[in-house]
């Protein structure tokens, strides 16, 4: 590792000074903004196996994190009432959601697995991340999923179905549980709404009382710029990261001027990993790094043990994972770093933290202390980038 002195000018940089550069995609824009905002580098792995498990961690650590990493499937019940569940609380509680499905195939069966099928990642997680080993085409082919599925997006047509009274399941005649309105996925935003169109149905048998079906169709059509660049206000980006000037506001009203993310989608690169052994060579995180320079639009950062920030122009995310209070391991060859050994030394921006907080007894005592001490990292860091210019 360099010394404090010969390392990248991103190391020594304020979050919110960060988000100001403008060689970031928006999605990378929001989210300095909001660990700024929200003061807290943590992003929590909810490596568990239920919907309720999911949502539940989420509840939990939502308040205390900038991004919920997941895996969905090892979850036996996802469904699209998981992604819209969880979505939901991460807009409530402000955070984005990364769904770590570390793609590695050739690109017309990424585009499926990103696009299709039971999980259709696209649809609900901000962030994903992908290994570079079949080459350069990996990010193409997800950057183009990514914009189709966003313009399709952006016109769409939403149908919600609605019955009073509620038929019941005996009813039905469906194993069905959801009791959420069926509907499209569309965006109400510029929408022209249809009036409800009430239909009586009836039913013969003497079981059954007849019900009132209420149709809506929205067609939504956006002439706007797809996803646009954040809008910079001064307000938000005000300040260095310190107490004081964290103080300076309220952190509440500034959040909510923040608003929603663009729906934007980014790509973090697989560059290095945390487990013993791994095969990962210097010169392959190099490659990840020069390609990750040529679609800056989409590529966000890396999964690594330290940035990789290097050239002037740099200003990628690094997001590291294998993070407990205590360095270690485990049994399978995971390696522990300490908050401070990946923020302070390292310079990564996030750290990631799976069991550490998810085998606690009590998960919000422990987001909350993890976040004490990555936050604690940071200052540290940036005050002796600070004290390195005063001595030069």
């Amino acid at each position: 590792m360099p010394s404090t002195a010969q390392r990248h000018p991103t190391v020594f940089q304020s979050y919110a000074e960060r988000a100001e550069q403008p060689n970031l995609s928006p999605l990378a824009t929001y989210l300095l903004h909001l660990i700024h905002l929200k003061r807290t580098n943590l992003c929590v792995s909810a490596d568990v196996n239920t919907t309720a498990e999911l949502l539940r961690v989420a509840e939990e650590v939502g308040d205390y994190i900038c991004i919920l990493k997941t895996h969905a499937d090892i979850i036996d019940d996802f469904s699209d009432k998981t992604a819209r569940r969880l979505d939901e609380i991460a807009r409530r509680k402000k955070f984005l959601v990364f769904e770590d499905r570390k793609f590695g195939d050739i690109g017309s069966t990424l585009k499926q697995q990103y696009t299709r099928g039971p999980l259709a990642i696209v649809r609900w997680a901000s962030i994903v991340n992908a290994a570079l080993f079949p080459g350069p085409a990996v990010i193409t082919a997800l950057a183009d999923a990514a914009k189709e599925h966003i313009a399709a997006r952006n016109t769409s047509v939403q149908t919600d179905i609605s019955a009073s009274p509620a038929v019941s399941v005996v009813d039905s005649g469906r194993d069905d549980e959801d009791d959420d309105d069926h509907s499209v996925e569309g965006d109400a935003h510029g929408a022209a709404e249809s009036e409800p169109e009430e239909v009586e149905v009836h039913d013969d048998r003497k079981s059954r009382k007849h019900s009132v079906v209420s149709v809506s169709t929205t067609i939504s059509t956006k002439t706007e710029a797809i996803s646009p660049q954040p809008t910079l206000r001064p307000t938000l980006s005000r300040g260095s990261s310190s107490s004081e000037d964290g103080d300076a506001a309220d952190p509440e009203a500034q959040l909510a001027e923040l608003g929603p993310p663009p729906y934007y989608r980014s790509l973090l690169l697989l560059a290095q990993m945390s487990s013993a052994g791994n095969l990962f060579t210097p010169e392959y995180t190099q490659q990840c790094v020069r390609h990750a320079r040529r679609n800056r639009d989409f590529v966000m950062g890396f999964v690594a043990q330290q940035t990789l920030n290097a050239e002037r122009d740099d200003n990628f995310i690094t997001l590291t994972p294998g993070v407990q209070l205590a360095a270690g391991g485990d049994a399978l060859g995971q390696q522990y770093n300490t908050p401070h050994k990946v923020i302070c030394e390292g310079g990564s921006d996030i750290i990631i933290v799976g069991r550490g907080i998810l085998e606690a007894e009590d998960l919000e005592r422990a987001a909350v202390e993890y976040r004490r001490q990555g936050w604690a990292a940071y200052e540290e860091r940036l005050k002796s980038g600070r004290g390195s210019a005063s001595r030069r």
